[in-house]
């Protein structure tokens, strides 16, 4: 179950040396579980990657020297982002951060937190569409060229590029983006094994970059981002943060 137990009191005085691994301890509204744990496609070696949003108080920002965009760590395989730069880049569609948010596998989650996975379909947008299928098409490039040096691609990229344009077709159908694979788990999983020759994945590629083509064409999602609702969340987090709420 996530918690919710809200953060310390911001102790950060106008003096003090800024401690980025302070922001995610102290200010963290919203952490999850990300990557193969999330989509289903976890096996016995695989790593738990976390990813969360901390929202830095309003009177950092009052310094010459600002508080980051984003922190690594404490933890390993841990990465947070500032509120801010969080939206910013979910207004923008990015496959990763759009995960996030719609993780299955929230480990802390305070009011702040809450309001941001209310705003979740506020960041869909059809601009999934360009942002999904252009990561797909850089990552096809590595594959072919594994397949060129080596006569074989990363079997463990092709699952998730497979997975990933499944991910963008059913976005772009349903309007809803479902972040565990479900029943396509063997089925990927048998592809990471390398069970299937190359030309069979070559050919599943091909057909849902095809399918998500043409659910672009009649997606319920709108064309642009709900930047309004997000800004004036935005400002209310940092007014309140500003007073001290």
């Amino acid at each position: 179950m996530p918690t919710t137990e809200p953060p310390p009191p911001d102790t950060h005085g106008p003096h003090e040396p800024l401690r980025p691994h302070d922001l995610v301890r102290d200010h963290t509204v919203y952490a999850c579980v990300t990557g193969s744990r999330a989509f289903g496609l976890a096996t016995d070696g695989s790593d738990t990657d976390r990813r969360g949003v901390y929202v830095a108080p309003t009177p950092l920002f009052w310094r010459f020297e600002k508080p980051p965009t984003h922190v690594e760590g404490p933890a390993e395989e841990q990465f947070g982002h500032e509120l801010e730069r969080f939206c910013e880049l979910a207004l923008r569609a990015n496959p990763n951060i759009l995960e996030c948010l719609h993780s299955p596998l929230v480990e802390h989650v305070d009011d702040t937190g809450r309001e941001l996975l209310a705003l979740r379909g506020a960041f869909l947008s059809r601009r999934a569409h360009e942002t999904f299928t252009g990561y797909a098409v850089s990552q096809r490039k590595k594959l072919d060229a594994d397949v060129r040096l080596h006569g074989a691609p990363r079997w463990k990229h092709a699952m998730h590029l497979l997975r990933l344009l499944t991910s963008c077709r059913d976005l772009l159908r349903t309007g809803t983006l479902t972040v565990d694979v479900g029943a396509e788990r063997e089925p990927l999983l048998a592809v990471k094994r390398g069970e299937l020759s190359w030309s069979e994945v070559e050919s599943r590629m091909t057909r849902l970059a095809a399918e998500a083509d043409a659910a672009a064409d009649r997606t319920p999602l709108p064309p642009e981002p709900d930047h309004r609702r997000v800004a004036d969340f935005l400002f209310r987090v940092r007014r309140d943060s500003a007073l001290g709420h």
